[in-house]
């Protein structure tokens, strides 16, 4: 019986150990991919971190010229409303810069105009 048993535990390590031919020479040629994986890994992480600082020391420069852009573009530029200093009574130039019309509007686009602006203005608004 003992026989019997070292036969199967020797059957059952001897699927494990079997090695194809030629096994030495695909351990090297395994070795050999896996050290191309790693060479291509580092130049590919060398690439990123070296494109990585060009785009760092490029963002510098960009920074500022959008800064002073920014800087240069008035907000009251931006907006349609007129933001100008009253007068003592009001001139009919005057109204028309606030309405956003132009001074020879008629009475019905002044009224569109007015309303807009009221409705806009309006504290019951939300």
């Amino acid at each position: 019986m003992e026989g019997a048993a070292a036969s199967s535990e020797g059957l059952r390590y001897a699927e494990y150990a079997r090695v194809p031919a030629g096994a030495g020479k695909g351990q090297a040629e395994l070795d050999r991919g896996l050290a191309r994986t790693m060479i291509a890994v580092g130049l590919g992480v060398a690439t990123v971190a070296f494109a990585g600082r060009y785009a760092f020391h490029l963002w510098k420069p960009l920074e500022q010229a959008i800064t002073e852009t920014a800087k240069r573009i008035s907000t009251s530029s931006l907006s349609s409303y007129y933001k100008g200093g009253f007068e003592q009574k009001m001139s009919r130039r005057e109204a028309s810069l606030i309405l956003g019309v132009s001074p020879s509007a008629g009475k019905a686009k002044i009224r569109t105009a007015h309303r807009r602006i009221m409705i806009l203005n309006h504290p019951d608004k939300g």
